[in-house]
């Protein structure tokens, strides 16, 4: 084991479980430590002076000084250990709650109603108790709340308020259960949470307190997350000013300090999802069959969604007030004061939204932007140096888009609009009316403009997801929840270029299908007993393989609780004890199961009724779909060889369980510094200025490094992003180096068949390559494509960028017959997803043309070739530089083509006696093969002038103004804090 490299040994942050694993014979570890082997069961944190106290802990690392950047260090570096220290315990701890290792705080109550406390933490199960969630969705409701409450705490530990503060929470799905671990807050324990509560609601909204200083910190907050101050009425009919949702509260704990819990409705809800009597919904939501009557009622908006919706406002509001503002100066300019298109003043805003659609009248005007900004500073400012035709002008601008300020840019929403229970005073009538209009706004704004531009960026193939789990962050990322998935796979259907989208379409299927399944299967779980958990998972697993699409013989409900009673321990049978239902269906029955489950769930109205439809239309990989279920419910199978067509015997039997893993959820502390710092690197990256780059991204490897410790996913990112430089700049050595930490490092934190650490491998093996390297090349390239098949399968366009990959390498080492085969495929796979049309397909036509030139059958090359010309012809037009590099070599291959065929005529004509004259046969040579894979893996050497370089920076300068106008509030700039907090430093 000390042989290892230390990327290989070193303890990541938060536990990663593989989906797979070896058999492996259990053996004595001598360097583990001693108390492991005594009979305690592992749970040394009940020896009193052993426990830590993780409310102090939390909160003391959040109070230390932050104002220089050594301070910043320190204080992230104690957030993140301290986290990262109590998700770990929270885990076991969860577990161990489940697994019946624990004693409830009130034994007496109903299984699923009992708490637990272990060293220091509460843990809480996802059931309704006592009806608290009985108007929004029982059980279900009370399932969704600890994620919507996780939410809520990340994005307050985000805006980081001095002296407001967060509970530490870690939300845990195990054995088909949820657990909320979270911290105790000093003294909440001693007293009745009536008594505690001086902020907020305990009620959801019928009575009602606040509290000034809790107005004070949490308005702190409101600008940053969009929370609009407002009133409502409690049981008798008393105003009371809240800033945030009624069922957050606020406890001042034994310590003297505010804490915040119950941040479950912190974002504003998604009236999509939310059906409200006599409120008639835009019309592009009735298009697409919304409002939808959903499980529960606490389906709220992401932050992502709330964040895109007000920038799209504020560059509506920019434009808007710019365009009246031309107007002004052309009514100035005008001596009778009329306008060239007759219209009135009084309706500006009416024709500056009509024009909004108008081609680029007001996009690339960034001087009228700036005018616009400038104005709106000045009036903010109340310097009294406005005209009033321009303050009319913002004052228009501020309600058209629907901002609460007459005089700046501001949206907020009010995230108890449409809440059950909550009433709101007479006088904020009209507030409220609009804040409803905004929240329609909002709801259209993620049907018409977020799910057709994340299409838009697949079909552009700029967000190219390989499994479920980049599907969901590639949504996640432009607001999108997963309970849309079903609207984005209709609407791929509907898309011009579907054929194109089908790798989006296989992964939305499987992802539909395989999150449908994991709600039943925690279901099914629950009325699972411990010893009787690995038949009971293997069963499940036939069943749902099975259903794609030949059904087996079925094991009997009986059979699930294994023969071998474990006598010692206590079955704890949490939630529902009756699931022998679940456990004695068919695979027929349980596919229709998970059919409805997906319409209930994703609102997936694509036909699918039986299992023979759904393989064919979908033709979905088994090894695939059991990956996807693996992991989202956290079961571990042995690696091994299994037959899955066989319909006599089950795929698996409970041997082949080896494991069943938490799927833990947490807070991710951020090393903010290093950000910045990092983004700096990037942008003098994209400027060109590499040198410059390269530096600002060593030192953000270093700060990261500082906080996180060795390993984390944006180190990870750093060493990518570094070895490219390294690579770009010539030092091929160095670029291997760091891009084989960033692999070691990616397999660590995120997974050995994460579809991150399959582009690893990618760009290892490029910079092997540059290294005369070229079996460890291949080998990588093999490797990257077997993970590529395990996790989605053949076709994707990423397997199109591996094939070429491979078969030039293989071209470099002379194995051409192996080198055609890759590139042919790619070929196909390009012009699948790319278009036959494309300048993709037209490179892969030339690769493949270069290989049947080695191989001396030029007809083949020739006929490749003059496909890729026409391609570069039709699209750069015939001046273009690629457009004469493809004729030149056209010219070339015809001549070796007419060489080769008078040479054969000769033969032909004159036997043995035949003057033979010596062909030319171009052995690749290692330079044109690297310079080939620079070109496939998005790397161009452009030479450029210094007036190139100046116009490259000009224009970039322009696009990140053009950015800095739109985002609304004054914040320094990631490059301008980095290097005023470089020249702080000591």
């Amino acid at each position: 084991r000390v042989q290892r490299h230390p990327f290989e040994r070193i303890a990541t942050p938060f536990q990663v479980y593989s989906w797979t694993a070896p058999q492996a014979e259990h053996a004595m570890d001598c360097v583990r430590a001693e108390d492991a082997y005594t009979s305690r069961l592992g749970y040394e944190e009940h020896i009193p002076g052993q426990t830590r106290d993780w409310n102090e802990e939390l909160q003391t690392t959040r109070e230390l000084p932050r104002k220089n950047l050594p301070e910043r260090l320190l204080r992230e570096r104690a957030i993140f250990k301290v986290h990262s220290d109590f998700t770990a315990a929270a885990t076991r701890g969860a577990m161990a709650v489940i697994d019946g290792n624990v004693m409830a705080i009130n034994p007496s109550e109903e299984t699923k109603m009992q708490m637990f406390i272990w060293n220091n933490i509460f843990f809480s199960l996802g059931f309704d108790v006592r009806d608290h969630y009985k108007d929004f969705g029982g059980d279900v409701a009370a399932y969704v709340a600890p994620t919507n409450d996780l939410n809520g705490v990340r994005t307050y530990n985000a805006v980081d308020v001095e002296g407001l503060y967060t509970l530490g929470t870690v939300v845990v799905d195990y054995r088909g259960y949820r657990v909320t671990a979270q911290s105790i807050i000093p003294g909440i324990l001693e007293r009745e949470q009536e008594q505690s509560v001086i902020y907020g609601s305990i009620d959801f909204g019928k009575t009602v307190v606040s509290h000034p200083k809790y107005l004070e910190l949490l308005e702190k907050t409101s600008r940053p997350l969009k929370i609009q101050k407002h009133k409502v009425l409690n049981d008798k009919n008393e105003e009371v000013e809240l800033c945030s949702s009624v069922e957050c509260k606020g406890i001042i704990g034994n310590d003297g300090r505010h804490y915040i819990l119950d941040l479950l409705r912190t974002f504003p809800p998604d009236l999509n999802f939310l059906p409200v009597e006599g409120e008639e919904m835009p019309e592009e939501c009735k298009k697409m069959g919304f409002p939808k009557q959903h499980r529960h009622k606490l389906c709220c908006l992401r932050q992502e969604l709330v964040d895109a919706f007000v920038e799209h406002r504020y560059l509506l509001f920019m434009k808007l007030a710019a365009l009246q503002l031309m107007q002004q100066k052309a009514n100035k300019q005008e001596s009778s004061g009329a306008l060239e298109n007759g219209a009135s003043p009084e309706n500006g805003t009416a024709d500056s939204e009509k024009s909004e659609s108008e081609d680029g009248k007001i996009d690339d005007n960034v001087t009228g932007l700036d005018q616009v900004k400038e104005l709106a500073e000045t009036i903010a400012s109340d310097d009294g140096t406005v005209d009033p035709k321009s303050r009319e002008v913002i004052r228009n601008a501020c309600k058209a888009v629907g901002s609460i300020s007459d005089t700046s840019f501001d949206i907020r929403f009010n995230p108890d609009i449409f809440s059950p229970g909550v009433r709101f005073p007479e006088s904020s009538k009209e507030e409220v009316q609009d804040q409803k209009q905004l929240l329609k706004d909002a709801a259209a704004f993620l049907l018409s403009c977020q799910i057709p531009g994340l299409v838009k960026d697949c079909l552009d193939h700029t967000v190219l997801p390989m499994d479920g789990a980049t599907l969901a962050e590639a949504m996640h990322q432009r607001g999108i929840n997963m309970r849309y998935l079903g609207k984005v796979i209709n609407f791929i259907t509907k898309t011009p270029g579907r054929a194109q989208l089908d790798h989006i379409f296989k992964i939305g299927i499987s992802e539909l299908i395989t999150r449908s399944a994991k709600h039943i299967f925690k279901t099914y779980l629950q009325g699972v007993e411990l010893s009787g958990l690995s038949a009971a998972i293997s069963h499940f697993l036939n069943c749902f393989l099975s259903s794609f699409p030949n059904p087996i013989a079925h094991l009997p409900a009986d059979e699930l609780v294994s023969k071998k009673k474990n006598k010692k321990r206590k079955n704890r049978n949490l939630g529902n004890a009756d699931n022998t239902a679940w456990a004695s269906m068919t695979p027929q029955e349980l596919w229709k199961n998970i059919c409805s489950e997906a319409k209930n769930y994703f609102d997936f109205s694509l036909e699918c009724e039986n299992a023979d439809q759904a393989a064919e239309a979908y033709n979905l990989q088994k090894i695939t779909l059991l990956r996807e279920i693996s992991l989202k419910t956290g079961v571990q199978i042995l690696l091994k060889e299994y037959n899955f067509d066989n319909r006599h015997k089950p795929t698996f039997t409970e041997e082949d369980i080896l494991n069943i893993f938490p799927v833990v959820k947490h807070v991710n502390p951020k090393a903010s510094d290093a950000f910045h710092f990092f983004q700096s690197g990037q942008a003098k990256v994209q400027q060109g200025f590499l040198k410059e780059g390269c530096e600002l991204i060593n030192e953000a490897l270093n700060l990261f490094n500082n906080v996180y410790g060795a390993m984390h996913v944006e180190i990870c990112a750093c060493l990518r992003l570094l070895a490219r430089l390294n690579y770009i700049m010539g030092d091929y050595s160095e670029a291997l180096s760091n891009q084989q930490k960033a692999v070691l490092m990616s397999e660590r934190v995120l997974g050995i068949e994460h579809p991150n650490t399959i582009q690893e491998y990618m760009h290892l093996a490029l910079y092997c390559f540059a290294n005369s390297q070229l079996s460890t090349a291949l080998n990588l390239l093999y490797r990257a494509r077997y993970l590529m098949l395990l996790v989605f399968g053949e076709d994707h366009p990423e397997m199109a960028l591996l094939d070429n990959n491979i078969g030039l390498v293989l071209h470099g080492v002379m194995e051409y017959d192996l080198s055609l085969r890759f590139l042919e495929n790619a070929l196909a796979i390009s012009s699948k997803y790319h278009g036959s049309k494309s300048l993709k397909v037209a490179l892969s036509h030339h690769l493949v043309a270069r290989v049947y030139e080695s191989k001396a059958e030029f007809r083949s090359a020739l006929q490749h070739e003059k496909e890729g010309y026409t391609i570069y012809k039709n699209q750069l037009g015939e001046h273009h530089e690629k457009t004469k590099e493809s004729s030149e070599y056209l010219k070339y291959l015809t001549q070796q083509a007419v060489a080769l065929q008078r040479t054969m005529n000769e033969i032909y004509k004159n036997g043995s006696n035949a003057n033979i004259m010596p062909l030319k046969f171009t052995a690749p040579s290692m330079a044109s093969v690297l310079e080939q894979l620079n070109i496939i893996n998005g790397i161009l050497f452009i030479p450029l002038s210094q007036k190139d370089l100046e116009n490259l920076k000009a224009e970039v300068q322009r696009r990140q103004q053009l950015q800095e106008s739109i985002k609304s509030g004054e914040q320094l700039e990631p490059e301008d804090k980095a290097v005023e907090e470089k020249e702080a430093e000591p």
